[in-house]
């Protein structure tokens, strides 16, 4: 996997912050309700909103990723991100 800095633009990070946030408290929520033995069936709801509101941060990030990342470097004409995006595509539908 290639690692290199992308700066981001501010309105996207703060986005991807909050949303993060607001998860970061559902998962912290999560473990209180293990933790005092709530019912089953009210954590897998909880658990089905965390993974929800990760995939709409991937999605974000996945679809900025095409526009900046991707386009730029097909138009310096590297096809190998292509593969990469392929690869990541692939990872995220996993789930």
């Amino acid at each position: 996997m290639k690692t290199t800095v992308t700066p981001h633009p501010d309105e996207l990070k703060q986005n991807l912050q909050q949303r993060l946030s607001r998860i970061e408290g559902q998962v912290r929520g999560l473990q209180k309700m293990i933790a005092s033995d709530s019912y089953c069936d009210d954590v897998l709801m909880q658990l089905s909103s965390v993974q929800s509101a990760l995939n709409g941060v991937a999605k974000k990030l996945l679809s900025q990723h095409m526009q900046t990342c991707v386009k730029s470097r097909l138009l310096e004409g590297d096809d190998t991100v292509l593969q990469e995006l392929d690869t990541t595509i692939e990872r995220l539908l996993k789930r």
